[in-house]
């Protein structure tokens, strides 16, 4: 009991608490940190420190940058609501070294107790993900104290988030989908910049292809998919492999550079500069097998930013000795440059810690990457520009220069017609896609309908339309009755089956092409129908209850009742931004609805239509 005793008197702030209908909360400015410079205070003895030892951190970042103390950190989550509450704290930082957790409950009793970090196996996470998440699951108006212990070699931080548990992973979905797309088209130039090399057989490729490898490597180790996916086991490869894929890619992009802008033949004076910090990249891949990671990370850092800026250099001096592929070359060393910049001021504390500030490199190696490609195939076109204009210096001198030239002048009009063809091709490729990408961004993946998304959009429009016309604009708002007792009992699966039945309703009574109907959430569905007074909106709505009331709903052997309750408003909007309003009155009436006994309709002039 004496880690529980007192547990955290004096935390000096009120419990994180998710609110209704929020999604997440940043969790760091909410607690409180002490550093422990020998590494040997345990939690009996922190617990035993008064609260004046710690420090509140009032920031919504953490980073410390890089240091040898242990960092203890605590923080309450509280539960507002009279229901149970799954959430997850999460630790977005994956290359922590040692993290443990400890969940006291309100009671002063260990809930839960997790060891952490890139130093275990990735399997012995509680939750598998690429970042560290600590489940928490509380009781109606429960609380629950988290301490945290971080001891690291890498960059000391901590960005914290309280999430809902559903939430969090419906948006990393989102997240995993932009990362796919990302890897995905790295994936594809390696490929392309492969076969580029087994045709043309110049180096220049093979390091390209080396180069965006490495950078793979490295962003994928930095964002935690290389350990999930790759090597979950590999706790000592992958404490070395960020030092290994950024030492390489520092190498194998200054054998790129000497050899695509040919250093040595225009700039021999910046030769040996580039060769070696080359050679230095290479001595710190050895060295990565030998040493650990806090010895080498710092001055490999310092030792990238300086790669880059002399890579810069080099490539705006070839620019500026006429080199037509030294432009896409330098802009694309330049997004390098500004994305390591940003990492490294990040990692030294000198920037905070955001969405920018850790995804920099990231999006300066996107632009480095394309450019680096454009600047290849401009350098093919250039070089073969340069050979038919050898040829045709050489033809100039016999008697066929002139049909020569007219060979050459419809090689060209065809290729460029073939040019535009194919320009014409990936637009329309282009343009399907997109309309794609737009049909899936704006739908319910589980009912087929339009999501919320969607309905804010075109409840927006209409609200504006009808307004402009003085034209009356009704809402439907649904809710499936006993939605989550129904869930209990029967398990998600059915209730997932429950959702898409009530959605099919939905659809086959919308007979009108202009009503929009959607899932507004959860259980609950809206409808949006312009040009619809309220004894209208109220018929739909009755044929849309009793349709539902009248669906078979199996569930093994036998019929299960399903119900909706539904609340309607109609009304011509006051102004162009009136559409939130017209929301929560429809939801007033749907309340009603419920109030009354579910399986009704509530209008706000009548009493409802009972069942």
């Amino acid at each position: 009991m004496l880690l529980m005793l007192l547990a955290w008197q004096g935390v000096g702030r009120a419990a994180v608490v998710l609110e209704e209908g929020q999604s997440s909360r940043v969790i760091t400015a909410d607690m409180q940190y002490l550093s422990d410079e020998t590494g040997r205070l345990g939690l009996a003895d922190v617990v035993r420190l008064p609260g004046s030892a710690w420090q509140q951190n009032d920031s919504d970042s953490f980073s410390h940058g890089y240091t040898k103390a242990n960092w203890w950190l605590r923080f309450t989550v509280g539960n507002a609501s009279g229901q149970t509450s799954r959430l997850l704290v999460e630790l977005a930082y994956p290359v922590l070294d040692d993290v443990e957790v400890w969940v006291l409950g309100s009671d002063q009793t260990l809930k839960a107790h997790y060891r952490l970090g890139d130093k275990q196996l990735f399997h012995s996470r509680p939750l598998q993900h690429r970042f560290f998440l600590v489940p928490l699951e509380l009781p109606p108006a429960g609380e629950h104290t988290v301490v945290l212990r971080l001891k690291t070699t890498s960059s000391m931080q901590a960005p914290l988030t309280l999430w809902d548990e559903r939430d969090y992973h419906e948006q990393d979905q989102r997240v995993l989908l932009a990362e796919g797309l990302f890897f995905g088209g790295m994936g594809l130039m390696v490929l392309y910049s492969i076969f580029v090399f087994i045709a043309l057989r110049d180096r220049v490729y093979f390091y390209y292809v080396m180069f965006v490898f490495s950078m793979l490597g490295f962003l994928g180790s930095l964002k935690g998919l290389s350990f999930q996916f790759l090597w979950p086991r590999a706790t000592e490869w992958n404490d070395r492999v960020l030092i290994v894929s950024l030492a390489s890619l520092i190498a194998f992009g200054g054998l790129f550079t000497l050899r695509f802008l040919r250093i040595r033949e225009f700039l021999p004076r910046l030769y040996r500069p580039t060769i070696g910090l080359v050679l230095l990249a290479g001595l710190t891949v050895v060295l990565a097998f030998f040493l650990g990671y806090g010895v080498l990370m710092q001055p490999l850092i310092i030792i990238s930013a300086l790669s880059c800026l002399v890579l810069l250099v080099v490539g705006a001096w070839r620019w500026h000795q006429g080199d037509r592929s030294a432009r896409f070359y330098s802009i694309a060393w330049g997004s390098m440059l500004l994305g390591g910049v940003v990492l490294a001021l990040n990692k030294f504390q000198l920037l905070p810690l955001n969405f920018l500030t850790e995804n920099a490199m990231q999006m300066g190696v996107a632009a480095e990457v394309i450019l680096l490609s454009l600047a290849i195939v401009d350098r093919i076109n250039e070089d073969r520009r340069l050979r038919f204009q050898a040829q045709q210096d050489m033809l100039a001198s016999e008697r066929r220069a002139n049909e020569a030239q007219y060979k050459a002048l419809v090689a060209e009009r065809e290729a460029n017609e073939l040019l535009e063809h194919r320009v014409h091709e990936r637009t329309e490729a282009l343009q399907i896609a997109n309309r794609k990408l737009e049909e899936l961004s704006t739908s319910d993946q589980l009912t087929g309908l339009r999501n919320r998304r969607y309905l804010d959009r075109a409840l927006q429009e209409e609200c504006c339309r009808c307004q402009r016309y003085q034209h009356p604009l009704a809402v439907l708002l649904l809710d499936i009755d006993h939605f989550k007792r129904f869930n209990d009992e029967f398990g998600h699966d059915v209730g997932d089956e429950c959702l898409r039945r009530v959605g099919a309703v939905l659809a086959m009574e919308m007979r009108t092409p202009i009503d929009h109907v959607a899932r507004y959430g959860g259980e609950e569905f809206c409808v949006v129908m312009p040009e619809t007074e309220l004894e209208g909106a109220r018929v739909v709505a009755e044929r849309i209850r009793a349709a539902v009331e009248a669906m078979s709903f199996m569930v093994g052997d036998r019929v299960v009742p399903v119900t909706v309750s539904v609340g309607v408003a109609s009304m011509v909007p006051p102004d162009e931004d009136y559409s939130r309003e017209i929301l929560k009155k429809a939801d007033v009436m749907l309340y009603e609805a419920k109030a009354a006994g579910r399986n009704c309709v509530m209008t706000p002039r009548r009493s409802g239509n009972r069942v």
